[in-house]
């Protein structure tokens, strides 16, 4: 099975949908053209290929989600506002590392910094 995301004017995926390999094929081998120019026909729209394992464009498409053609990539929403985008990967981390000093910590967000959780 193949994933579809549609986009909206902004590349913000609206939603993804499961379409059947067999509607890929052009003489036995899938094409993702083939794939959009059914989504096209059946529902309207723009839409571009996602892989669930995210074999291709860095991640899954969900909604919410913004295609970046110039990385052709698909980059979750930021989760909050002082998180970098990784290059590499195309998802959000946090500016500083999480410590390894064997603790549990959470991220805090009015101070940039993890926090220490206390264990019980």
């Amino acid at each position: 099975m193949a994933h579809f995301a549609e986009l909206d004017e902004t590349n913000t995926v609206k939603r993804v949908i499961v379409v059947h390999n067999n509607e890929l094929l052009v003489d036995g081998i899938e094409s993702e053209t083939k794939g959009i120019e059914f989504c096209v026909a059946h529902y309207g729209g723009n839409w571009i290929q996602t892989s669930y394992n995210a074999t291709i464009r860095k991640n899954y498409a969900g909604t919410g989600c913004i295609y970046d053609p110039v990385r052709d990539a698909f980059i979750p929403p930021k989760p909050v506002e002082s998180w970098v985008l990784n290059e590499d990967t195309c998802q959000w981390e946090t500016p500083l590392p999480y410590p390894t000093d064997g603790k549990n910590y959470q991220w805090d967000e009015a101070t940039v910094n993890w926090l220490e959780v206390p264990t019980e």
